[in-house]
């Protein structure tokens, strides 16, 4: 059954980014032309962005208690760089679709190849793209079930937990920490809270998932073209048994130039999308490892500190995959050069040497995603921001001991 479920998001149009593009389209990220359709999906982005904002209201009420206070802002940040996401991309629609048929047409036009070598390439980072993009759904899905889940385990596996709710000592856990405009601590209101909370938790994870698994695909295809391209550039002049002539030789050339310029330009423009995601990103992210990390340390249930364990490798996990394949495509866009070097471009005149010296100097640009203007998206990046939250984490440790004490 799941595997006919996978077979049904491929896309004989779109042989990458097939069931990406049908989960942005699912959760409305890709606006219907059809006007009823794109009104229902704009109305449903503004009750999360809605409730987003009651996240944040409800943090007035419980900042007198840290443990509240911080399972709040883990969460609320991490909602609001969802809401950014969606906000700029349904900004930019124009600018992303331009981006997706970019990917779409590139990647076709190297498709209908009948090279061994680049057939392996392409067939290797598909698989790579849909083994990440299945694997980040589950995770983000596991993720959000557990969110849900949590309050109702808290209350079935802890006596204690019951009985303090019942004399009205503690209140009832909630899904995620929201204000709304009547009592949640009742059995009804806390019901009809938790609906709306749920409610925003699916439609936020599906925002998550099908905006991060499009970016990653996206950044994956550049990197798998700069291969192609290598592979390309070093096939301009034909083998040494098997050259080819001045005229071909030239078209190739000129080929790999265009494709190249091209690359630059949609790099530049999804950089441009994506970069001030990021730099927002990035400290939000720094803030919830704190969170989550505390959390851990002083959570006593041992299925509760599992649980946010959990949350703590998703919340890692969507840094890295922008950080990694950001690294990946940095490195690749270094090693391109080295495909005219490869060619047999010793065994030509010397207009033809003139031309690789030319389309040499042109992929003497290294591509690597940015944060704003401050920092390259780069491993080390990543791992200094798990440093810096790191210190966050020791810093709000020590304030709360000598606090107790």
């Amino acid at each position: 059954m799941l595997k006919h479920l996978l077979e049904k998001l491929e896309s004989e149009r779109m042989p990458l980014l097939g069931p990406n593009v049908k989960a942005l389209k699912f959760w409305g990220l890709l606006l219907p032309k059809k006007t009823l359709l794109r009104n229902i999906y704009l109305l449903m982005h503004l009750s999360v962005i809605i409730f987003t904002a009651t996240e944040y209201v409800d943090i007035w009420f419980i900042k007198s208690d840290i443990s509240l206070l911080l399972n709040n802002l883990k969460i609320t940040m991490l909602a609001t760089v969802s809401v950014i996401k969606v906000t700029t991309f349904l900004f930019w629609q124009k600018y992303w679709k331009n981006i997706i048929e970019y990917v779409n047409k590139a990647d076709l036009a190297q498709r209908i190849t009948n090279e061994k070598n680049k057939k392996i390439t392409i067939d290797k980072y598909t698989k790579y793209c849909r083994r990440k993009t299945y694997l980040y759904w589950a995770l983000m899905y596991t993720t959000v079930i557990i969110v849900m889940s949590q309050p109702i385990y808290k209350f079935l596996a802890l006596p204690t937990y019951r009985e303090l709710v019942r004399n009205g000592t503690e209140s009832y856990m909630q899904v995620v920490s929201s204000w709304v405009p009547f009592n949640k601590n009742t059995i009804p209101g806390h019901i009809i809270a938790s609906i709306i909370q749920s409610y925003a938790s699916i439609y936020g994870g599906g925002w998550i998932t099908s905006f991060d698994t499009n970016a990653m695909v996206i950044m994956v295809f550049f990197k798998g073209e700069l291969e192609l391209l290598k592979l390309d550039c070093a096939d301009i002049f034909g083998t040494e048994s098997n050259p080819v002539s001045d005229e071909v030789a030239n078209a190739r050339l000129r080929n790999c130039y265009r494709r190249h310029v091209e690359l630059i330009k949609y790099t530049r423009l999804f950089d441009s999308c994506l970069s001030p995601i990021m730099l927002l990103y990035m400290f939000v992210c720094s803030v919830m490892l704190c969170a989550t990390a505390y959390q851990i340390t002083v959570e006593t249930s041992a299925m509760q500190r599992f649980l946010t364990t959990e949350y703590l490798i998703f919340g890692v996990a969507q840094l890295f995959i922008y950080c990694w394949h950001s690294n990946d495509l940095f490195y690749a866009s270094m090693q391109v050069m080295n495909g005219p070097y490869n060619s047999i471009w010793w065994n030509r005149n010397k207009y033809s040497q003139k031309d690789i010296q030319i389309i040499i100097g042109q992929f003497n640009r290294t591509i690597v995603f940015s944060a704003g203007p401050f920092t390259n998206l780069t491993v080390a990046t990543f791992i200094n921001i798990l440093k810096g939250a790191y210190s966050y984490y020791t810093l709000l440790r020590q304030s709360q001991e000598t606090v107790s004490e």
